[in-house]
């Protein structure tokens, strides 16, 4: 007797081209792979120790995330930071993340504020580096909006964070050795529970969309000449 198929197939382990991508976007997202850095399919499968076709599916992936740029042949580049760029992905966040603020102000929990508030004294620990504090600091917001958080909402905030990530992470680690900057970072979290605890909508918007907005420029400033407008990028030859 023929049994219908599963509707929940099991567990594959992740395929090599799921892992190649997940390094390399490690790589590019910490500077690793430096912005407008050249490289050639030949070149990183032979770091990855992996054939072409997995490099290759992997960069289609990096290209749509905006972190590579692919090339004629089998060549690309990091893409370059933009100033565009990062204007246009705080513009966005601060739209999505600021209604959130107003929505989830009144419903979040005392308990869980007190916890989020906990959490950003962690952030001004000197020891810590901003790759270390990340994903705490991802949880953090997310667990400011969750009240109100549906899952288009995650889909679209992940997606901002990751275009968001590089330029976080390469300017706001250039601040790293200041100790001033991890007790700034601790104080503008606490400011935000401070807000969030009189329950005023309007007022937890506005917190959060200075919080972005003081976040930004802060990012300008690290970066400073690092940051390019948009420029074409000219074929390159192919390198197989």
């Amino acid at each position: 007797m023929a049994f219908p198929s599963p509707a929940v197939r099991p567990i594959e382990s992740r395929s090599v081209t799921d892992l190649v991508t997940a390094e390399l976007r490690r790589s590019i997202l910490s500077g690793a792979l430096a912005p407008g850095q050249s490289f050639s399919l030949r070149e990183l499968a032979g770091m990855l120790d992996v054939s072409f076709i997995p490099v290759r599916e992997a960069l289609r992936n990096l290209e749509s995330e905006g972190l590579v740029i692919i090339r004629p042949g089998r060549s690309g580049i990091v893409a370059p930071l933009d100033r565009d760029d990062l204007h246009a992905i705080y513009r966005l966040r601060r739209l999505l993340e600021s209604d959130l603020a107003r929505r989830s102000c009144p419903l979040i929990s005392n308990g869980e504020l007190t916890r989020l508030e906990s959490e950003a004294a962690g952030f001004g620990d000197e020891n810590l580096s901003m790759d270390a504090i990340y994903d705490a600091h991802h949880d953090f917001h997310l667990a400011l909006f969750a009240p109100v958080t549906t899952a288009w909402d995650i889909r679209m905030l992940t997606m901002l964070w990751r275009a968001a990530e590089r330029y976080i992470r390469i300017g706001f680690g250039l601040l790293d050795p200041d100790p001033n900057e991890h007790r700034r970072r601790q104080q503008a979290h606490e400011e935000l529970i401070r807000v969030f605890r009189h329950r005023d909508p309007d007022a937890a918007a506005r917190a959060v969309d200075e919080h972005l907005d003081h976040n930004e420029q802060i990012a300008l400033s690290a970066l400073g000449p690092q940051l390019g407008g948009n420029t074409a990028v000219a074929p390159a030859t192919d390198e197989s």
